[in-house]
C-alpha cells in the first residue's frame, strides 16, 4: 500500500513540473540565453580593450623612440594622435609627453598644456599632479614665490603623490627669490617628515647651511 501512495506522489510532482516548465519554460531558455550572449558580449569587450591597450602601448613606445631619436616634429605628431585616439591611460601619458616635447620650444604652450591636465579629474590624481609639479619646474626660475606657491602648496599635503617633491621646490623658489624665511620653513618641513627620502632631506640640510652662512635665517 505504501508502494501504491509512493507512486501517486510521484506522479503527482512529475504532473506539476510539467506543468511549471509549460508555463515557465520560455522565460527559463530566455534566462539562459541571456546568460550566454551576456558573457560571449563581455569576453568580446575584455579582447577588444586589450587590443586597444597593446595597439596604444605600440604607438607610445613608437612616438617615445621618435622623440629620443631627436625627430621631435614626427613624436609631436605621434603624441597628438595618441592623446587623441589611444586608451584612457595612455591618452594620459602621451599628453605629459607632448607637453614636455612642447617645453623644449615653447615653454608657455608646455606649461599651458600641463595646467589643462591638472585641471582635468578624469585622469586621476597621480596624474593630475604630476602635470602640476611639471609646470612648476618650468616656471621655477620666471615666476615669484607666491605665484610658484599658489599652484605646489596643495601638492605638499600628507598623502599627496608627489608632496616631497613640490616642497623641494617651493624651497628653491624661495630661495631664488629672497624669501629665506620661507625657504627655512620649508627646508625644515622636508627635513623634520620622517618618510622624506634620504637625497631629498641632504639637500634640504644643504640650503639650511647656506642660508645660515649668509645670515639670513
Amino acid at each position: 500500500m505504501a508502494d501504491i501512495f509512493q507512486e501517486v506522489d510521484e506522479e503527482v510532482r512529475r504532473e506539476r513540473l510539467k506543468k511549471l516548465w509549460q508555463r515557465y519554460g520560455n522565460y527559463v531558455i530566455a534566462a539562459c540565453l541571456l546568460v550566454i550572449v551576456a558573457v560571449g558580449a563581455w569576453r568580446a569587450y575584455e579582447w577588444w580593450e586589450s587590443k586597444k591597450s597593446a595597439e596604444a602601448g605600440a604607438a607610445f613606445e613608437e612616438a617615445v623612440t621618435l622623440a629620443e631619436s631627436g625627430k621631435h616634429r614626427e613624436a609631436d605628431a605621434a603624441f597628438a594622435k595618441l592623446a587623441n585616439d589611444g586608451t584612457t591611460g595612455y591618452r594620459a601619458l602621451a599628453r605629459l609627453r607632448e607637453a614636455a616635447e612642447a617645453a623644449q620650444t615653447d615653454r608657455k604652450a608646455a606649461v599651458q598644456a600641463y595646467d589643462a591636465i591638472a585641471a582635468e579629474g578624469s585622469v586621476g590624481r597621480v596624474i593630475q599632479d604630476l602635470a602640476a609639479l611639471r609646470a612648476g619646474y618650468l616656471l621655477v626660475d620666471t615666476d615669484s614665490y607666491s605665484d610658484l606657491r599658489a599652484r605646489l602648496e596643495p601638492l605638499t599635503e600628507a598623502e599627496r603623490p608627489f608632496r616631497y617633491s613640490a616642497r623641494e621646490l617651493l624651497a628653491l623658489s624661495a630661495w631664488k627669490n629672497g624669501d629665506m624665511s620661507a625657504a627655512r620653513q620649508w627646508a625644515d618641513v622636508i627635513m623634520t617628515d620622517p618618510q622624506t627620502p634620504p637625497a631629498a632631506r641632504n639637500r634640504a640640510a644643504v640650503l639650511s647651511e647656506l642660508i645660515a652662512a649668509n645670515g639670513k635665517g
